[in-house]
C-alpha cells in the first residue's frame, strides 16, 4: 500500500489525501480520465476520507486539458457531429430500460437518503437554517409561482419522480398531469397521490414525453431533460410549445453544462454516464436557447441559477447515505454498489463546488397569436 498526498493552490486552500490500494489506479485515470478515475474507487484501487476534495482536486487540474480539448474540438466537431446524427436514436424502449436501471433500484432504498417529499433534484434554501425537505418544497413553490399556477389550472408535469411537484401544485388547486417511464416511481408517486387525497386533481401516465398529447396553462420539467439525446432538443421542447396555450409558460430545471464544455461533451463518455445514467446527458443553456429559437414559439423570460443550492443538496443526500450504508446492505445492495454510490454523490457535490456543473431553472413563454395580448400605448 502506498500513500500519496496532493495539496490545491494556495488559492483554493484545500488538500486532497488518496491511499492507493493497487497500482492499476494510476493507468486507469491516465487512460479513462473520469471514467478510470470513479472505476478505481469503485473496484477499491483507491480510497480517501474526503473524495469530495480529490474530486475538487482532479477537476481544478484539469483545467488545462479541458481547454486544449476544446481547442481541437473546433476543428474536428463539424465531422463527428454529422457522424453522430446519423446515428440511431434512442428508441422508447432502451429509454425505458435507461431510466429503470437507476430509478428502479427501488423505492425502499431511495428512501433511505432523500427527505420526505421524495425529491430527487435539487433543493432550493430559502434560507440557511431550512430543513432539506422545507427546501425542496420552496423549490416547488418557485417554480409554481414562475409558472403563475394557482386554482383551476392545468399543469402538465414531464418527470413525474415520486410524485412531489403534482402533490405540491395539487395542494394549490391546480389540476396536475405527469408522466414518468419508471414502473417504480409511478407506482410510489399513485400511492402517495391516493394517500394525500388528491387522486380527484392528479392523473399519472407511463407515456413517453414524445407520445404527450392535449394543451396546458403550463408546463414543467425537473431535470428530465438530462435524459433527452442532444439530437432530440428540437421535438422534445416542441412537444413542450405544443403542449401550451397561447401566452402559457413552461420552466424547466435543468443540470447544464459551461456552454465551452458543451461541444466536446457531446462525444465523449464521462463516469456518470457509463456507472450511473446509461445514456444520460447535460444540455447547455446555450443548447437550449439555440433548440427554443429553432423549433418553437417560446422564449426565454427568466434564467436563475441555483448551483450553490445543488453542492448543498448533495452533501445532505451523501451525508445521509452515508449513515444509512448498514440499511443499504440490508437491502441486498453489495459493498461494490454502496462505493459505487458514494463515489457518484461525492463526483457530483464536487462538480457543482467548483462550478463543473450547473444548476439553472429556465422559465419561457409561448407566443400569443398576432395582436393578441399586445399592450396599448401609454397615455401620458
Amino acid at each position: 500500500t502506498s500513500r500519496c498526498s496532493s495539496a490545491a493552490s494556495d488559492v483554493y486552500k484545500r488538500q486532497a489525501h488518496v491511499t492507493v490500494l493497487d497500482e492499476r489506479a494510476y493507468a486507469a485515470f491516465v487512460r479513462e480520465g473520469s471514467i478510470g478515475f470513479g472505476r478505481g474507487f469503485v473496484e477499491r484501487w483507491w480510497t480517501s476520507d474526503d473524495p469530495v476534495a480529490v474530486v475538487q482536486f482532479a477537476i481544478r487540474n484539469l483545467e488545462g486539458l479541458d481547454r486544449f480539448r476544446n481547442g481541437t474540438r473546433c476543428w474536428t466537431g463539424w465531422v463527428s457531429d454529422s457522424v453522430r446524427k446519423a446515428m440511431p436514436r434512442d428508441s422508447r424502449e432502451r429509454n425505458r430500460e435507461d431510466i429503470g436501471a437507476h430509478y428502479d433500484i427501488g423505492n425502499d432504498f431511495f428512501s433511505l437518503f432523500l427527505d420526505e417529499t421524495m425529491t430527487y433534484s435539487s433543493a432550493v434554501w430559502p434560507h440557511p437554517d431550512a430543513s432539506l425537505a422545507d427546501a425542496s418544497r420552496h423549490k416547488y413553490d418557485l417554480l409554481l409561482d414562475r409558472l403563475g399556477v394557482g386554482p383551476g389550472d392545468h399543469l402538465l408535469e414531464i418527470g413525474s419522480g415520486w410524485g412531489g411537484m403534482a402533490l405540491r401544485a395539487a395542494q394549490r388547486g391546480a389540476r396536475v398531469t405527469t408522466t414518468t417511464i419508471s414502473s417504480e416511481q409511478h407506482a410510489e408517486a399513485t400511492r402517495r397521490v391516493h394517500e394525500a387525497g388528491l387522486a380527484d386533481r392528479v392523473t399519472l401516465l407511463t407515456d413517453d414525453w414524445r407520445d404527450l398529447t392535449g394543451t396546458y396553462d403550463a408546463v414543467v420539467s425537473i431535470e428530465m431533460i438530462e435524459a433527452v439525446d442532444w439530437r432530440d432538443y428540437d421535438d422534445y421542447f416542441a412537444t413542450i410549445d405544443r403542449s401550451l396555450v397561447p401566452g402559457g409558460r413552461a420552466a424547466i430545471q435543468a443540470i447544464c453544462l459551461p456552454d465551452e464544455r458543451w461541444e466536446r461533451a457531446k462525444n465523449t463518455e464521462d463516469f456518470i454516464r457509463r456507472f450511473v445514467f446509461p445514456n444520460g446527458f447535460l444540455p447547455s443553456v446555450g443548447a437550449i436557447g439555440d433548440s427554443i429559437g429553432r423549433a418553437t414559439s417560446m422564449h426565454v423570460v427568466e434564467l436563475d441559477d441555483y448551483t450553490e443550492h445543488y453542492a448543498e443538496t448533495l452533501h445532505r443526500w451523501r451525508v445521509e447515505f452515508d449513515r444509512q450504508l448498514p440499511a443499504v446492505a440490508d437491502l441486498g445492495l453489495d459493498e461494490r454498489f454502496q462505493r459505487l454510490w458514494r463515489m457518484y454523490l461525492a463526483y457530483c457535490e464536487a462538480a457543482f463546488l467548483e462550478r463543473h456543473c450547473l444548476l439553472h431553472q429556465l422559465t419561457f413563454e409561448k407566443e400569443t397569436p398576432t395582436g393578441a395580448g399586445r399592450l396599448e400605448r401609454p397615455v401620458w
